[in-house]
């Protein structure tokens, strides 16, 4: 069972995730009946950390503080061109060779993947960072969409609150879901919230330089409450469907279907944030055509329901 957990803080550590699993690992909540975990701070020799919010923090272990720790996890650091040091690498590895838990918050998850701890593994970081952790370390399976992964005793989260998901996600396992969900309640979170880090990735339209679509495009745009299909909109470009559709990909690197899709997507979640209008006012206004098929696209790309988007994500004053 979980009782030892060592993080691991890098310079430009990042405060509040820290803070995070200092909320989640290090206070002594026995009195509650929540487990109580031999937790410890540690940097590579015990010094002063540099935070990200520009004061330092005050580390009293270094890294052999690890090496008898169930769980070991590296705290998230905000200089993309940092390399974790090698005994930070080679502590990470024997944690993992001896069975421990091997967690990462964020871009921690840029020392796992040195480590070579992602290899072949499915894993995630900030949605801001997945296509850099992706091109790092290609044996890597990176999934951009999730609040957190678990493979194996690998566990890997997204940014910031994501943290706190992760780490609930383990006490579920090291412990119980009533254990779990005593100490989300404790730290006033859902125990478990729907959906993933997709709903919460701004995705606008890539701008095409394209004289022939811009057109159609903006025509499409104007009028996504129509049942546009690749055949109405080749028509539009006055080109056959295989040309356009070519054309299309080549330009916007999507194929029609998908763009359409992504645009009434952003559409929908706008009228979702910023207005009263219900879902079946919504499927139709975007061309969904009915509520069912909306749900179905928000179950597919955002993980989540429109009802449940509206409810993160609502203006206080919709109109």
């Amino acid at each position: 069972m979980l009782r030892n957990v060592a993080v691991i803080a890098l310079p430009e550590v990042a405060v509040f995730e820290l803070g995070v699993l200092c909320e989640l690992f290090g206070y002594d909540r026995t009195a509650d009946g929540l487990p109580a975990y031999d937790f410890a701070v540690c940097s590579l020799d015990g010094g002063p950390v540099p935070s990200r919010a520009g004061f330092d923090i005050s580390v009293r272990h270094d890294l052999s503080r690890a090496e008898a720790a169930d769980l070991v996890v590296v705290a998230p650091f905000d200089n993309p061109a940092f390399e974790p040091p090698a005994p930070v690498l080679a502590a990470l590895r024997r944690a993992h060779e001896r069975g421990a838990w091997v967690m990462s918050v964020c871009t921690g998850a840029f020392a796992l993947g040195a480590a070579g701890l992602l290899d072949g593994r499915r894993c995630t970081t900030h949605w801001l960072h997945t296509a850099r952790l992706a091109r790092l370390y290609p044996a890597a399976i990176v999934d951009p969409d999730v609040l957190y992964v678990q493979d194996g005793r690998v566990l890997t989260s997204a940014g910031t609150a994501a943290s706190i998901d992760a780490g609930l996600h383990l006490i579920r396992q090291e412990h119980s879901t009533a254990v779990a969900t005593m100490l989300a309640r404790r730290m006033v979170v859902p125990p478990h919230r729907e959906g993933g880090q997709a709903q919460y990735i701004e995705t606008p339209l890539k701008p095409v330089q394209c004289e022939t679509l811009q057109p159609v495009l903006t025509a499409v745009l104007a009028s996504l409450d129509q049942p546009h299909t690749v055949d109405t909109m080749a028509e539009l470009a006055h080109m056959a469907p295989r040309t356009f559709a070519r054309k299309f990909r080549d330009e916007t690197g999507a194929t029609p279907h998908d763009w359409l899709i992504s645009q009434r997507m952003l559409l929908a979640r706008n009228l979702l944030e910023e207005t009263g209008l219900g879902v079946d006012a919504i499927a139709d206004r975007t061309g969904f055509g009915s509520a069912a098929t909306l749900r179905h696209h928000f179950a597919q790309r955002l993980a989540t329901t429109p009802q449940a988007y509206r409810g993160t994500f609502r203006s206080s004053q919709p109109v």
